[in-house]
């Protein structure tokens, strides 16, 4: 009977496409007993490699004579002695075999190991002790001394005369363990793809793919990806550390000496540092030293700037320098220590740190971090500080991020920190001395991180560069839909910029000529773009909105602003949901033009009713309005007349209306004293002049008179205005409208009149915030948190397109045609477009100036 003695000549390999169909066979070959040995990825699919239960015995029953054979066995068992007939064979190191592993007890995906207290801080994975089988037990036993604890606590020096085969599948466990743990991922990946998607925005803003996939353990399933965002967020900011306080860090004083690589700012941060100690407690109480006397002009540059600061500075050599200087500084409150630049692979930075540790007085040592410094080489920095000192207790106090404004992927920093648990004293941002240090500030530091913007991504993995397989095959046919999808819109804006190739003056004149003519065209294409920004929230458009209405009124109002009040209804095109949107579209006194839709608020739908709606203008748009300040009053353009009490909260707010009211509204006549109504007042009309009703040429005339409201309600006088519009030949009334408002005599009766007429023109242009809507992205579902940003900028759009529709002159037609032929519809010379079209056209040049780079 031969006895195998070698593991390498009784295992068998097994290559099959998936490593669940490579260990049926495995199991058909050997027996649901086999052990599994190794398992990798290969040009074929996956090999395993596998030995039967009975040789495994054999194999265990001779390794524990070998393993007290002594070094010669030892070494005889790790490599077989080379014949002429039988060469050695190469030699495979230790991670190539992987611990045995039952087949028939191996689940399909395996759970990955526990993660330590803290959600997502990254360590030694945790290894378990291979659990011992009966054919194991009988090799411990025939060498007692030799067990697998022993030899997992003991040092590798001390064990030569382990068994190397135990050793190796002992060691090797942890790999399986890995592997097994990257399918869960990629499993989990392909289930929930916005956990990638989380991953690569974690990737490419500089964390660690070990940090980020461990983070992302802990993410609930289904989640959007701005709740994704929002849990690594509060994430993060819960676990950076940095300095609690300090006030009571320049409070308790000491001696501080700030180190680190070459050229990572110490010399400058030091002066910003020394600067705040005597900002807080005078110079008088603080000291600089330099222990850089390799540098050419150190010491004079720290000699300038404690000369600014009229703050000593003293330059040491050795230890015994510093002590002396150290003790002669001791009733300073705080000294600062700028220390020579050293790579972190200088052997002299272990010396560098003894001789600071050398003194008699306490020095805490502060680590400079450089933002724009590569993941590996921080954590390289920081290991070689940290443990510079050799165990003699004179650990890192903490770290100072530097040259913070000129990282492009700050990330780094943070996952180096939160790895090491290294709190962030201060940030450097900048030369200036000592404005560019501040105090370490969790959520500002996290938010810089996903906030920063790097003009290329060169460096950052791709989606391509995070995927070494093709998908799986059930998501194959997922896979090609998606890219028929991209290729069909490629051919499509292909076409489009094809067929606009031969005119591209053509564009390039209508986008000037939209950007000159005053309709806010630049403001709706930087909203268009931050529509499809997911790091910008409705909270910044807003600003942006209250900006550009805040100068559209300085330039295009003269003494008042309009406000009209609209509501709409919308849908969610993907739940289903109702939504009522209310808003404020801001109009210009001097033409009636929209100028801006600085807000709208959207609430689910309620039962009221449509005349209930009308009566009842929604509180939100006027509240929020009476809060702003634009520089001039806001009159408030009504559709209908609203309730009594409404009318008296409009007055005890002092805010002005203009509403428009049936001819059967109770009054009581000023003049005559005695009740009425509207229509039945006596008045004289001023002169007709020419207007253009329906489209035809008509005369208007205007009444003016003062009226109170019949009824108990504390209201005041109001202005009555009633235009009658008038057949030009047979002065034959042809409309009669009545108008109710609180604003002064200052402005006339037919300027009130024009601002009604303006209101009622600018009435459809709510209506297009449904096409904005759609061609933005759509309403979305409940609890989308970009719903509300793009209904802010289809209203402001809304505005834009309504304008130019309304313009007037040869540019305006020409642009019209041109927006027109962009959505594919032909438009007849005598027809001007739909707001809708016009809307889509804008939309579509939006995206082709963006394809076109200009």
């Amino acid at each position: 009977m031969n006895i195998i003695t070698d593991v390498r000549s009784a295992a068998r390999k097994f290559v099959a496409a998936t490593s669940r169909e490579a260990l049926r066979l495995a199991r058909e070959a050997l027996g649901s007993e086999a052990m599994v040995l190794t398992n990798r990825v290969v040009a074929e699919g996956v090999e395993i490699v596998a030995m039967a239960p009975e040789e495994m015995e054999q194999v265990a029953e001779h390794a524990a004579p070998a393993a007290m054979a002594g070094p010669v066995a030892s070494a005889a068992m790790q490599a077989p002695v080379a014949s002429a007939a039988n060469p050695a064979p190469a030699p495979r190191p230790a991670a190539a075999v992987p611990a045995p592993v039952p087949t028939a007890a191996m689940p399909a995906p395996m759970p990955v190991p526990s993660m330590p207290p803290m959600p997502f801080m990254p360590s030694v994975p945790y290894r378990p002790a291979v659990p011992v089988t009966p054919l194991l037990q009988q090799a411990m036993s025939a060498a007692p001394t030799m067990t697998f604890a022993a030899a997992a606590e003991a040092p590798a020096a001390a064990t030569p005369h382990a068994d190397p085969v135990l050793s190796e599948l002992h060691s090797m466990r942890g790999m399986i363990e890995e592997q097994l743990a990257t399918v869960v991922w990629n499993d989990r990946q392909r289930r929930d793809p916005m956990r990638g998607r989380l991953l690569r925005t974690l990737l490419g803003a500089g964390f660690s793919a070990r940090l980020a996939k461990a983070m992302l353990e802990h993410l609930p399933a289904n989640q959007s990806y701005a709740q994704g965002m929002a849990f690594v967020r509060s994430e993060l900011i819960r676990t950076l550390p940095v300095m609690d306080d300090e006030d009571a860090l320049l409070a308790e004083g000491g001696v501080y000496a700030l180190m680190g690589p070459t050229g990572v700012g110490k010399t400058t941060t030091t002066a910003k540092l020394a600067a705040r100690c005597v900002m807080r407690f005078g110079a008088d109480k603080l000291a600089l030293v330099t222990t850089d006397s390799y540098r050419i002009g150190a010491y004079e540059q720290l000699r300038i700037y404690g000369q600014i600061l009229n703050v000593p500075v003293y330059a040491v050599k050795d230890a015994t320098d510093l002590q002396l200087v150290l003790n002669d500084l001791r009733n300073k409150h705080m000294v600062l220590i700028d220390t020579v630049g050293m790579s972190q692979r200088d052997r002299a930075v272990s010396e560098q740190i003894a001789m600071l540790g050398s003194s008699a007085r306490p020095v805490k040592r502060l680590l400079l971090l450089n933002a724009t410094s590569h993941g590996d080489t921080l954590n390289e920095v920081v290991h070689a500080y940290r443990h510079g000192d050799a165990g003699s207790g004179n650990a890192l106090a903490g770290c100072i991020f530097t040259k913070v404004d000129e990282a492009t992927h700050p990330g780094a920093l943070i996952d180096t920190v939160i790895r090491h648990r290294l709190p962030v004293h201060y940030v450097s941002s900048g030369q200036k001395v000592p404005e560019n240090l501040a105090p370490a500030d969790r959520a500002a530091l996290v938010d810089s991180v996903f906030q920063a913007k790097a003009p290329s991504a060169l460096f950052v993995p791709g989606e391509s560069d995070l995927q070494d397989r093709p998908a799986p095959a059930e998501g194959a046919s997922q896979v090609a839909q998606a890219q028929a999808e991209t290729e069909r819109l490629r051919r499509k804006y292909q076409q489009l910029i094809d067929a606009m190739a031969h005119d591209a003056q053509e564009v390039a004149w209508a986008s000037k000529a939209l950007a000159d003519a005053d309709l806010g065209f630049d403001a709706a294409r930087e909203l268009w773009r931050m529509a499809g920004d997911e790091n910008v929230l409705h909270k910044s458009v807003l600003q942006s909105l209250k900006a550009h209405a805040w100068s559209e009124i300085a330039t295009g109002c003269d003494r008042h602003v309009l406000a009209l009040g609209g509501q709409l209804g919308l849908k969610s095109n993907e739940g289903g949901d109702a939504f009522a949107c209310e808003g404020s579209l801001l109009l210009s006194d001097r033409d009636g033009r929209p100028l801006a839709a600085p807000n709208q608020w959207l609430s689910t739908a309620g039962a009221r009713t449509a005349g209930e709606a009308a009566r009842k203008p929604g509180q939100r748009p006027l509240q929020w309005l009476a809060q702003q300040d634009f520089g001039k009053p806001v009159v408030h353009l009504l559709p209908r007349l609203p309730t009594l009490e409404f009318m008296g909260g409009m007055q005890a707010r002092g805010l002005g209306w203009l509403a428009r009211a049936p001819g059967s509204t109770a009054i009581a006549d000023a003049a005559a004293g005695r009740g009425s109504t509207l229509a039945r007042l006596a008045l004289d009309f001023g002169e007709p002049h020419a207007v253009r009703f329906k489209g035809k040429p008509a005369l208007q005339a205007e009444a003016h008179a003062e009226v109170l409201l019949r009824g108990e309600h504390g209201l005041p006088m109001l202005r009555c205005v009633v235009t009658r519009v008038m057949e030009p030949k047979t002065r034959k009334i042809l409309a009669q409208a009545y108008l109710l408002s609180n604003i002064g005599v200052e402005v006339g009766a037919a300027q009130l009149a024009r601002w009604q007429a303006w209101a009622v023109e600018a009435e459809p242009c709510f209506r297009l915030i449904r096409q904005g809507l759609q061609l933005v992205g759509g309403l979305g579902e409940l609890g989308d948190p970009q719903m509300m940003k793009r209904v802010l900028i289809a209203g402001q759009a809304s505005t834009t397109v309504w304008r130019l529709l309304q313009a007037q002159g040869e540019w305006a037609g020409r642009t019209r045609v041109l927006l027109s032929q962009l959505t594919g519809r032909r438009l007849r010379p005598d027809r001007t477009p739909s707001g809708n079209v016009l809307y889509e056209g804008v939309a579509k040049l939006f995206l082709l100036l963006e394809a076109l780079g200009t």
